[in-house]
């Protein structure tokens, strides 16, 4: 059978529906299904044939079957509202169409069906907002609705080519400009999502969804004055809007001003005082200013309001010192029995019952629920570790001793920054808390700034390896204006002091870029125990980026290439770059913190060996941690699942009776 007959059966199958042979449509859908279980189209195609057939149970087996698979498939709830309104279930119709709109906002069916439906409730303004919705939909251009169908049914790069195809046609179209910034930010090309949301709002400054994505995208990059700002002109439009209030207050949040937060948070829940979202915010406010007990008061009420809810789950195992009662933990049990929870929902749920299990001891059961997690975050990050590989590989081929010859030009002078490199879970908050603490050193954030510019080399052109290549090109005036401006996109996050550390880990790809653009930076390697950090990474569900870690074999790859490019640095930058080994500065605080500022040519603080009395909002997983004296419950952390992990020791080449790499 050749590998477009699936779809070419499919394609007959939907005619055939399209033509009232039901009974057709059902025929060739099961036969997709036979070959291909988790076949979302030909799940969905069979559901519909059944229920035109009046096979009310069988269609219902069908749409449980792609919930599974899909569960945030908008058309899937649709015809699960389809099914539930031929059934006479208007209820159970009316949140199934609701839910669709949730997952594709561009299923007009849907809103028409919401309105109806509404109508016949009584509920006449929210009947009137659905239909203004279908309405707005039905005069968008056809190539537009297909964007958002593409787009919301996990193909962006065809919803991508359809959108920058209209607007070369319609080059001043704000809603195409809209998708196709969504599109870009969904592909974390945020310099060009931001680019067309400035200019569209320019060309419709009242529309308030454009500013909406503007703001997030602007969030994205860490550009939180500039978002605050918008924040700020949207409130004073309505400053009894909760949906303005919120954003103002999530943007006061992320520049350092909590009183201003708590207070607009406090607002937003007079008005809508169980909404789980607001009160999740509130939790992750308190917890970042270091009030851990009322942030998880703020949680706790989130889960009173909507135990689903799985962010805020997650946010309480994500403080690490946080201990579910029984009554928590069977309601996390319960929520995962549902079959339409969502899917991030469920992916929350099953890390936070993780660490719940981990704590009662209950390894093999919180294994699997790490491992049900990880291996759904995985299907939808699309990472591929032999790609990554290849892309460490050849920064080793471009990055030779001559590239960093005096004479090729020396970059920016400043000495302002200290890069803290590594793996995520590796003690990499540690020693920013402590270099922080220091009179003379500023700690910000995991800046994006770095990954930024070296995106900005790599280029979008199909096929096109300009990143690391391009790093020969550059001259001397190149080198230095690329590290200036990296000075002048970070100064917004500093506080006055002549240092400041930006502790993205990922940075260590792109040391070879950093000393040419930043000759005089400082640069130090945290690194930790192969297996505790691998595993510590496993078990964490990050919010954005760090898809290697979702899967034992490729965070042991990830680690064993990071460790190889290490080498590498040290061999063509002697001396540049100073390892900071976590089980060190465990054994021996004050004897690592002298040796970092050592390096870094600064005196001595007994300031840094009292870290934890250091007040400073820390936005990492780590953040509770480092707020306590140095202890050593992280170490050794994988051995009650070594049952398990055979995968990753396998991964790192470790012997059965090594740890470390």
């Amino acid at each position: 059978m050749t590998a477009t007959e699936p779809a070419t059966d499919l394609r007959e199958g939907q005619q055939a529906l399209t033509a009232g042979d039901f009974a057709g449509a059902a025929k060739i859908a099961e036969s997709a299904i036979d070959r291909d279980a988790q076949n979302a189209e030909a799940l969905y195609l069979a559901a519909v044939a059944h229920r035109y057939l009046e096979a009310f149970e069988r269609a219902e087996h069908f749409l449980q079957r792609l919930r599974t698979v899909s569960p945030e498939f908008g058309r899937a709830w649709q015809e699960a509202g389809h099914l539930a309104r031929a059934r006479g279930d208007h209820a159970q119709a009316l949140a199934a169409y609701a839910r669709a709109c949730r997952y594709n906002p561009a299923l007009t069916a849907s809103w028409r069906a919401q309105a109806d439906l509404l109508d016949q409730l009584g509920q006449t303004g929210e009947a009137a907002a659905a239909r203004a919705q279908a309405e707005r939909l039905e005069t968008l251009p056809r190539e537009l609705l297909a964007v958002m169908h593409h787009l919301h049914e996990g193909r962006p790069l065809r919803a991508e080519e359809i959108c920058r195809h209209y607007l070369r046609r319609n080059p001043r179209n704000v809603e195409a400009m809209r998708l196709l910034a969504d599109i870009g930010r969904r592909l974390g090309v945020l310099d060009d999502a931001e680019f067309l949301l400035e200019s569209a709002v320019g060309f419709d400054p009242d529309n308030v969804q454009l500013r909406l994505d503007y703001i997030q995208v602007l969030r994205a990059r860490q550009k939180f004055a500039k978002a605050l700002e918008e924040a700020e002109a949207l409130y004073r439009r309505d400053p009894e809007n909760p949906l303005f209030q919120s954003h103002l207050a999530i943007e006061a949040m992320q520049t350092g001003d909590y009183d201003k937060a708590f207070t607009l948070f406090d607002k937003v829940l007079e008005t809508l005082p169980r909404d789980p979202a607001t009160l999740t915010s509130r939790g992750h406010a308190l917890k970042t200013a270091g009030r851990s007990e009322e942030a998880v008061a703020s949680y706790r009420a989130a889960l009173a309001a909507s135990p689903s809810h799985g962010d805020t789950w997650y946010a309480l195992a994500n403080l690490k010192t946080y201990r579910f009662d029984d009554d928590e933990v069977a309601s996390m049990r319960r929520e995962l029995d549902r079959s339409d929870i969502a899917f991030m929902d469920r992916v929350h749920i099953l890390f936070a019952l993780a660490a719940a299990l981990e704590t009662r001891g209950d390894y093999a059961e919180s294994f699997r629920c790490y491992e049900e997690g990880n291996r759904l975050k995985r299907t939808q990050s699309g990472y591929d570790a032999d790609k990554m590989s290849a892309e460490l590989a050849r920064q080793t081929d471009v990055c030779t001793p001559d590239l960093f010859a005096p004479e090729r030009g020396q970059g920016y002078a400043a000495p302002d920054p200290i890069f803290v490199v590594g793996l995520p879970r590796a003690g990499s908050t540690l020693i920013e808390q402590i270099l922080a603490s220091h009179s003379q050193i500023d700690g910000t954030l995991e800046l994006p700034d770095m990954l930024a510019i070296a995106h900005r080399l790599r280029g979008r052109r199909a096929g096109a390896l300009r990143y690391p290549e391009i790093l020969r090109d550059l001259d001397a005036q190149q080198r230095e204006d690329l590290g200036r401006r990296y000075l002048e996109s970070t100064q917004i996050h500093r506080q006055g002091a002549p240092f400041f550390i930006d502790k993205m880990p990922n940075n260590f790809r792109h040391i070879g870029l950093i000393k040419l653009i930043l000759p005089n930076a400082r640069i130090i390697d945290a690194r930790r125990d192969a297996m505790d950090c691998c595993f510590s990474g496993f078990k964490q569900l990050f919010a954005e980026g760090q898809e290697f870690t979702y899967g034992l074999t490729e965070i042991g790859r990830y680690y064993s290439d990071y460790v190889d490019l290490m080498r590498h640095w040290d061999e063509v930058l002697p001396g540049a770059i100073l390892r900071v080994r976590h089980e060190d500065v465990l054994d021996d605080l004050e004897g690592q913190v002298r040796r970092m500022l050592d390096y870094l040519g600064l005196p001595f603080e007994d300031a840094c060996i009292r870290f934890h009395e250091t007040e400073r909002a820390v936005r990492t997983a780590s953040s509770e941690q480092v707020r306590r004296p140095l202890n050593r419950s992280g170490q050794q952390a994988w051995r009650p699942y070594a049952p398990w992990l055979g995968d990753l020791r396998t991964a790192l080449g470790l012997e059965e009776s090594a740890t470390e790499q």
